[in-house]
Order: C-alpha cells, then sequence, then structure tokens
C-alpha cells in the first residue's frame, strides 16, 4: 500500500483502475512479470465486492458481505500466484422444502439422494438428474481448461464440446425448453433453473439465451462445477491477491478516485483521498470498474449497450441457532448446502412476471446457506462457543428498476416479503433465531441493486457488470485474443464484463494481463 503520494512515479507500465479481485489478479501477474503496476482504488480498502466485513456492531463475525461461494477461480491461477488460500467443498449440494418433507441433494450418497427423489414422487427425475448433469459434467471438464486460454472461435469451441446434445441444450435452445423436457416435476425443475438466474434477470425461455449463459458459468467451474466455501470468507482471497500483488512489487493507493483515461497518451486523472487531483502516466491501463464506467473515463461517447441492471437482494443474517424445517431433515446437512425457498419453475416464472410488471413478487425465490457450518473461523469466540451461525441470503428476480424510485421503502418492503416467503417453508419464523447486534438491534444486512451500485461501484447493481457473455470469440477479429481488448490499444477490461468474467473467478485479471505482456509495446 501506498501512503505517501510523493513517492508515485510519473509513469508506470500497467496502471489498474479498480482494486476488485480481477484487479488485483492483473497488478500481481504483472508484478511479477517486472512490470511497474499502480493500482487505484476508490474506496478505503481492495476487495471489491470479494470482501468480508464486520456489519453488525459489536458482533465478532465476519461476513462474505457480497459475493460468497467459489467455483470460477481456476486453480491454475491459485497456482501461478501461489495464492494461500482453502477451499471446502460442500457435502449437501441442495435441499429443497416442498410441504412436510423436501429434496435433499446428497452428492456424498447416491441411494439417499434417489430415495429423496422418491419421496417427492419424482422418481423417474432421478434418472433423469443423473443423465442431465453428466452431460453438463463432461462440458464443464472440456470447457474449463479454455477459460486460460486465448479465444476459440464458435466452431472450435463447439469441437471442444464434443456433443451435439449438450451443444444444443446449453449453446442453442432456451434452457427453459431443455429443462421441461429433461424433468417432469416442477420443484426440479426450479432446482436445475435456478442456476440460469442468479444475478441475470430473465425468463427460463429468453430468445437472446443470457440465461443460458448464466446458467453455463454456473457449472463448469474448474471442470467440475462445484461451489466451494472460501476458508476465512471471501477477504481471505481477495486479501491473498493483494498479498501476491504488493509483494511482486505492485503499489496499490486506496481512496483514489478515478475521474478520466486518456486512451491516446495514457494518462490517467484522480483525486486522492484529501481531494486533490492528481494524474499519472500508463503504457497501459487496465479497467477492472464496468465497461459502462470505463466509457464514461474515457469520455469519448462510446457506450456498452444497454445499462447494465442487477436482479438481487442480498441479505446477511446471524442466527443465535439454526431454524426448525417442517421435515426431519438436520438443518445442519439442509443448510450446509444450497436451501431453495419458492424456487420451482412455476414460482419462478410468477416471480418472474410480477418483477417484470414492476411489482415486488408476492413471494420472493430465494435461496439461502450457512457458512458458518463448513467454515466456522468467520466466527469469533463468543459467537461460536454460543452456537450461532452465519446465513447468506440470494433473492431472486429484484431488479434495480424496482427501487429505483424509492430505495429505502422498496428494500423494506423486498426484505418483509422475502422473509416471509423464508418462513413459509420454515417450521418457525426465523425471526425468532435473529441474534441482536450491540446496540440490540437484529443481526440482518439487506442490500439492493441500488446499495450495490452505491457501496461497491456496480453499475444497476449487476453483480457480472454487464449481461455474461459466450466464452469464446464472437467475431473474426476476436479469435486468438483474450476477450479484453477494447477500441483503444492502451486500453483493456480486467473486470467481470469482459468476455469470460463474472464472479469470482480472476480470469479477467490473467487475461489482461497476458494481453499486455503479448504486447509489442510492453516488450
Amino acid at each position: 500500500m501506498a501512503d505517501d503520494l510523493s513517492t508515485l512515479r510519473a509513469r508506470y507500465d500497467a496502471v489498474v483502475v479498480g482494486g476488485g479481485h480481477n484487479g488485483l489478479t492483473a497488478a500481481a501477474y504483472l508484478a511479477r512479470a517486472g512490470r511497474s503496476v499502480l493500482v487505484l482504488e476508490r474506496l478505503d480498502h481492495v476487495g471489491g465486492a470479494a470482501v468480508s466485513e464486520r456489519p453488525f456492531p459489536g458482533v465478532d463475525a465476519r461476513l462474505s458481505r457480497y459475493s460468497y461461494l467459489v467455483s470460477l477461480l481456476p486453480r491454475q491461477i491459485v497456482h501461478e500466484l501461489r495464492l494461500p488460500i482453502t477451499l471446502l467443498r460442500r457435502r449437501y449440494s441442495s435441499y429443497t422444502p416442498v410441504g412436510d418433507g423436501g429434496l435433499l441433494v446428497d452428492t456424498g450418497s447416491r441411494d439417499a439422494t434417489r430415495a429423496s427423489f422418491a419421496s417427492l414422487g419424482a422418481a423417474a427425475d432421478h434418472d433423469a438428474w443423473e443423465r442431465f448433469y453428466a452431460m453438463t459434467g463432461e462440458l464443464a471438464r472440456r470447457v474449463a481448461p479454455t477459460l486460460t486460454s486465448p479465444l476459440l472461435s464458435r466452431a472450435a469451441m463447439r469441437e471442444v464440446v464434443g456433443s451435439d446434445e449438450a451443444w444444443a441444450a446449453l449453446f442453442e435452445r432456451p434452457i427453459g425448453s431443455v429443462v421441461r423436457e429433461s424433468f417432469a416435476d416442477d420443484t426440479v425443475r426450479g432446482v436445475v433453473l435456478t442456476d440460469a438466474l442468479i444475478g441475470t434477470f430473465a425468463a427460463v425461455d429468453e430468445p437472446s439465451l443470457r440465461q443460458n449463459r448464466c446458467f453455463l458459468y454456473h457449472v463448469i467451474g474448474n471442470g467440475t462445477g462445484d461451489w466451494d466455501v472460501p476458508v476465512g470468507g471471501m477477504g481471505a482471497v481477495s486479501g491473498a491477491l493483494r498479498d501476491a500483488a504488493v509483494a511482486a512489487g505492485a503499489v496499490i493507493v486506496t481512496r483514489a478516485t478515478v475521474t478520466a483515461i486518456d486512451p491516446a497518451s495514457g494518462e490517467v486523472a484522480f483525486t486522492d483521498g484529501d481531494g486533490v487531483p492528481r494524474a499519472v502516466g500508463a503504457g497501459h491501463v487496465l479497467a477492472g470498474c464496468a465497461p459502462s464506467t470505463l466509457a464514461g473515463l474515457l469520455g469519448d461517447g462510446s457506450s456498452p449497450g444497454e445499462e447494465p441492471e442487477g436482479a438481487q437482494l442480498k441479505i446477511n443474517l446471524l442466527l443465535t441457532r439454526l431454524p426448525r424445517l417442517r421435515s426431519d431433515v438436520d438443518p445442519a446437512a439442509a443448510l450446509s448446502g444450497t436451501f431453495h425457498v419458492n424456487e420451482s419453475l412455476t414460482q419462478l416464472e410468477t416471480a418472474y412476471a410480477q418483477a417484470a410488471a414492476g411489482s415486488v413478487p408476492d413471494v420472493p425465490p430465494c435461496e439461502i446457506y450457512c457458512h458458518s457450518l463448513t467454515d466456522p473461523s468467520i466466527l469469533g469466540p463468543s459467537p461460536r462457543e454460543a452456537g450461532a451461525h452465519t446465513i447468506t441470503l440470494f433473492g431472486l428476480h429484484l431488479p434495480a428498476r424496482l427501487f429505483r424510485p424509492d430505495n429505502e421503502a422498496t428494500r423494506s418492503a423486498a426484505v418483509k416479503a422475502t422473509l416471509a416467503s423464508l418462513n413459509s417453508v420454515l417450521a418457525e419464523p426465523i425471526e425468532e433465531c435473529f441474534a441482536l447486534d450491540a446496540d440490540g438491534e437484529p443481526c440482518l444486512d439487506a442490500r439492493t441493486p441500488i446499495d450495490l451500485e452505491a457501496t461497491v461501484g456496480l453499475p444497476g447493481g449487476h453483480i457480472f457488470h454487464r449481461d455474461l457473455s459466450w466464452p469464446f470469440a464472437e467475431s473474426r477479429d476476436e479469435v486468438g485474443r483474450w476477450g479484453v481488448e477494447t477500441a483503444h490499444p492502451r486500453v483493456l477490461l480486467c473486470g467481470a464484463g469482459a468476455r469470460r468474467g463474472g464472479g469470482v473467478s480472476g480470469i479477467p485479471g490473467r487475461a489482461a494481463a497476458m494481453a499486455v505482456l503479448e504486447s509489442p509495446s510492453s516488450v
């Protein structure tokens, strides 16, 4: 970190705009290659949305406040940067309460999972489930290695996939129709389709296939599609990347707000923490911010397309104990994986229609999981010994447009509706389990897309910066490139809005560093 700005150079080989996990990844790779690197971060800390924070006054609990699980971070990046992070796999993939029973997907017991399908009256869907996820698993094994290489053409990616069935199902046909054909049960269909809607406001049959792209990125991580728990919380991931960048010689300046980028000269203008205007030169500028934000900084009238729109409500909770369930399933099993709440296909479609019409859904679909069941290290000794647990809730189909007119009032309404939705599948109100902070207030922290825009700088609160793109070149001139290039040779994307961006992956950051190192001007 640089506290004395008088020691900054006039020019750096690379200036990284934004100290999110991708910006830190790019900085670490470039600094390790001997390049001079400066990272400028608007906030007083780095990590962007991949941070751990203590949101509750007087409570010793560090929660992954925004992003919370890891799937897309390639082991290759972990090994190349020698990151000291530990990811733990969750034995239970998911639990979906239905009436007084539910569907438990147990990765440790095929027989238990089959029995759970049968108890739901969906025995035939278990075989379909295994066939479907065998298909996505093989696709993941084949596609994941391409994410850290130069872009393939669409035709070449199809050859990599190697299955006409898989290609049609995920790349050509709306995922909604594929799932309807594959599964008969409404609940099973919904469990599959939630991966197509996380952070993406779309109908499951939308012709644009943006829901397919979202689904694809949720099932291909590291060739397995597993979503793992970062020990120490998400801050441990960004902290490891920060340490790797600094150890390699990168300079990080926080409370530095970039105000303009000159794409011709590479000059980056910013204001420091005291509001003093400053400027620094750069051989390359790597933008860890969203493409729409970059367009404003360039000031050249360029536009990345439609304004991004996030579509989620994030609620963090601290509980004194786990809530009781209606079924005889152990809450520790049900909540250690993804706990689906009112996410059948019919419920997802109803919620989407209501949100698209301008209303908070009557029964918001959401999903929760308990980080502390897998990784209790995020709790201090006192709450841990008292049996406290953290809960992360992710609400679907709550787009930014609903919150723009009155964020405070709509947030309150959305939280109330979402907790009511959760309570509808529990044996007791979740409120009875709330811990209290030092001020006697319930430990509940809610973030809307508008809150994410204001606090983390995500336009429209879009957690992927913009709608996800296909992980291959969509034009001839992209083939063999890195998916981070812009219209300006000096300026590269290195955030989630790059091709193959989204999620906590470091892939765009590494890609931008590779593009710089391959550039003739960097030799």
